[in-house]
């Protein structure tokens, strides 16, 4: 293969220390050794860093100074020999480096090409690829460690099993099409057993795609209603910031303002909306809209009413636009009532989950987080829960692999012959290695590895 590089960490003016350069290939100590000068008796061996500059090959210009970290292969992320040039963080310097390396030899690395290597030459499974990629961008320390949990192999050791579980029962069935008069009758009852089991156990993997779609990608909470209803002030007690603006006067927020915040291992956007009520200020009524588009748009919404003021004809019109959504009622300003007024505050039926906060006293906070968590069903998640989530890909080929045993076992209760068995149970055998990697195409790792990012 041809030797790549790219940039490895983020380039961010005057926020980064230290920017890294990566080339992986036959080339790459090469093309470190033309650019890079270490002084003294220093030994070019493998994970050895060095010390030195990097100098342009033909003018000998200073470009930077700098360490060099070198990973012969197979000891190396990509099985193939790596290095490294730790140099000083900033824009100039690190595009600086690269540019030599790809004038040396090397060419610019596709997103993702450093991990697709990987794979390709068996350093890591499909599902560990991913969870590289769901490592990188996790927003919560459960997602972090759910990714952890599949780069250590927890997804693709349960799946390998019951992958080599169907082979196994392939090799049996092919057998008796082969050696029938060899071999005693096949064990039917048997046979339904062990894909009963299979079936099982991949039910509960495919349970685990809910959570994993909620730690990767987070959930969205609207926080609506009428204006003064204490929206912001929710926003900023939840969110321990001022980030939304707070007065007695209505309208004072005009537009959506986002915070980004972590409930249960959840990545929870935050959208504190402008309150909606009928205006003729033009640019309160922009926000009005936009409060709606959010409304709609949350996989959550906290309906907010004032508890001083009890649910009025504007909360109930509010309601009937947003009743079909997952819906959290918050009763605030109870400081502002007595608890025999408190009973007395009329809500629809239909709405379950009730909260009562007085966020000016950051009182009803964690009452409002355990409402979310169970809102979506998933009780006391938490990363240590967890052995493993699978992303939607991986859900997409394990429900193939499902239906495929399950199409099986009809048959077999059909009495239809042998080959028609093995028809089904090959392709759940395939779809459980597309989980893996053992049986992928082409354009499936096009997919997979586009979404990284360019120096993974």
């Amino acid at each position: 293969m041809t030797t790549i590089a790219a940039i490895a960490t983020a380039i961010i003016p005057q926020q980064g220390s230290v920017g890294i350069v990566r080339m992986s290939g036959s080339e790459a100590m090469k093309i470190a050794k033309t650019l890079f000068h270490a002084p003294g008796k220093q030994v070019w061996e493998t994970h050895r860093i060095l010390y030195g500059y990097i100098r342009h090959p033909q003018t000998g210009q200073l470009v930077d100074e700098a360490l060099l970290l070198i990973m012969k292969a197979p000891r190396s992320y990509t099985r193939e020999d790596i290095v490294e040039f730790h140099c000083h963080g900033g824009i100039i310097p690190i595009q600086k480096v690269l540019q030599l390396c790809i004038e040396a030899g090397a060419r610019l690395a596709q997103p993702g090409e450093f991990t697709l290597r990987a794979f390709l030459n068996g350093r890591l499974d499909l599902t560990q690829a991913e969870s590289v990629a769901d490592l990188v961008g996790s927003q919560s320390p459960a997602a972090a460690q759910v990714a952890l949990a599949g780069l250590q192999g927890k997804l693709a050791s349960p799946i390998r099993q019951l992958r080599a579980n169907c082979i196994d029962i392939l090799a049996e069935i092919e057998a008796r099409i082969d050696f029938e008069e060899d071999l005693p009758p096949l064990d039917e009852s048997g046979i339904s057993q062990k894909m009963d089991s299979i079936l099982v156990d991949l039910s509960r993997i495919l349970a685990s795609a809910n959570q994993g779609e909620l730690l990767r990608n987070g959930l969205k909470v609207a926080i609506i209603g009428r204006p003064n209803v204490g929206k912001s002030s929710l926003l900023n007690a939840w969110s321990r910031s001022d980030r939304a603006i707070v007065t007695n006067l209505p309208g004072t927020t005009r537009d959506v303002v986002e915070s980004q915040l972590v409930v249960g291992g959840i990545p929870v956007q935050v959208l504190d909306t402008a309150g909606i009520r009928e205006t003729e200020d033009q640019v309160e009524k922009m926000g009005v809209e936009r409060s709606r588009r959010a409304a709609e748009s949350a996989d959550l919404v906290l309906l907010t009413i004032d508890a001083s003021a009890g649910w009025t004809e504007l909360d109930e019109v509010i309601y009937q636009q947003v009743k079909h959504r997952s819906l959290i009622l918050i009763i605030n300003k109870v400081d502002l009532v007595k608890s025999e007024f408190m009973e007395s505050i009329f809500y629809p039926e239909t709405i379950k989950n009730v909260v009562t906060t007085a966020v000016i006293n950051n009182q009803g906070i964690e009452e409002l987080e355990a409402a979310i968590i169970n809102s979506v069903n998933l009780g006391d998640l938490q990363a240590e829960n967890l052995d493993f989530a699978i992303n939607q890909r991986q859900e997409a080929a394990l429900t193939r692999a499902k239906v495929a045993l399950e199409q099986c076992l009809n048959t077999i209760k059909n009495n239809l012959p042998l080959d028609f068995w093995t028809i089904d149970l090959r392709g759940a055998i395939y779809a459980l290695g597309e989980v893996t990697g053992e049986d992928v195409t082409e354009s499936v790792l096009d997919k997979i590895f586009s979404r990284f990012c360019i120096g993974k």
